[in-house]
């Protein structure tokens, strides 16, 4: 009895065994589907957020509002320099800096390729002792205005009249669009990395405009290649400015205000009140010019922006939601133009406005 009662219970055992086995068998193929689905799911998020990913740093190589190179007052930090050093004295340019070829010239001052301590920097030096003031008055502008929209200065010497600042391959804005067209720069030739430059030129203009040295005016700006000649593009697509010769002070409150230059401007590129107001007829006096402010730089932020973008895809329907701000630039008063603060809060809210409407495209197609 015992013993058939043992294998009664063996053989309840084995059956219920294969039916939790089948059970199993079962529910792993139910299973299939969802887990399938789910998979699914994982890689459509993973390919959103690899996108964002990448379009953030698409736009913007870099966009910190901090200068990862931020030294104090005095000092500098350039190429692979770990910590920062102290600008360099009159014996150091004289001694440690190598001159290796010129590679451009003004009206002020020459430009020499140079080496320092295996960095190539860039040597200026005044061309002629009549535009000394100009060139003592740039160097002064340098130093008191290093931040993150200025080209770091390295060095100067005012007794030799020398100047060593980074050097920037790519040279000025002038070649923008030879860079860009560039088969190994064709990622960031987009309606996106241009925005984002002119973005960098408004926050310039906005930070001359409330600088530690009070409200200063990009004066060496009466075309268009002269005022892109002033700015350097940077080897990660960023823009500093970098001729700050002709800089002048409008200070409100001493009703101090100023002129470009000391003889007639012409064309439609400068603002309505740097033109001699009194006719043909009327010869042009300097002492009966009137003076001006800032919102001569507003004026010229269209012009200067449309090149910026160029021609590439997507760039007309970036100047079609640019049109409001740039037609407020363009007014005739100058106190009905927006400042560089407006400008730039509308450069940077359409930025993220076209942005975000691609991120959204994006999301809908996936």
């Amino acid at each position: 009895m015992q013993e058939s009662f043992a294998e009664a219970q063996e053989l309840m055992w084995d059956s219920s065994m294969e039916r939790k086995l089948q059970e199993n068998r079962k529910g792993s193929t139910h299973r299939e589907v969802p887990r399938v689905l789910g998979l699914l799911l994982a890689m459509a998020i993973m390919n959103v957020f690899l996108y964002l990913c990448l379009d953030q740093l698409f736009i913007s190589p870099r966009r910190s509002t901090e200068d990862p190179r931020h030294c104090p007052h005095g000092y500098f930090r350039i190429g692979q320099m770990k910590n920062c050093s102290r600008w360099l004295s009159c014996e150091e340019l004289r001694t440690e800096v190598r001159r290796l070829k010129r590679i451009g010239e003004g009206a002020v001052k020459r430009v020499f390729l140079s080496e320092w301590n295996e960095h190539k920097v860039a040597l200026s030096r005044l061309s002629s002792l009549e535009m000394k003031d100009d060139f003592l008055h740039g160097l002064e502008m340098l130093k008191s205005l290093q931040s993150r929209h200025i080209v770091t200065l390295v060095g100067y010497c005012e007794d030799d009249s020398t100047i060593l600042t980074e050097y920037h391959p790519f040279g000025s804005l002038n070649n923008l669009e030879e860079t860009l067209n560039l088969s190994k720069y064709q990622n960031v030739n987009s309606w996106q990395q241009r925005l984002q430059l002119a973005v960098e030129y408004v926050s310039i203009l906005n930070y001359l405009h409330h600088s530690p040295v009070g409200t200063r005016v990009m004066c060496d700006s009466n075309d268009l290649p002269k005022t892109l000649s002033q700015y350097l593009l940077t080897s990660n697509f960023s823009i500093v400015a970098n001729d700050l010769d002709a800089l002048p002070l409008v200070n409100r409150n001493s009703q101090t205000f100023v002129k470009c230059g000391h003889r007639e401007l012409h064309g439609d590129f400068v603002a309505p009140e740097q033109l001699w107001p009194y006719g043909k007829d009327a010869p042009f006096q300097d002492d009966l010019m009137p003076s001006y402010d800032e919102k001569i730089d507003i004026w010229k932020i269209p012009d200067v922006s449309s090149f910026l973008l160029g021609r590439v895809e997507g760039s007309d329907m970036v100047r079609f939601h640019l049109f409001d701000i740039h037609k407020a630039c363009k007014s005739q008063a100058p106190a009905e133009r927006p400042t560089a603060q407006d400008v730039l809060d509308a450069y940077q809210n359409i930025l993220h406005s076209l942005r975000d409407s691609v991120t959204s495209q994006t999301r809908e197609m996936l």
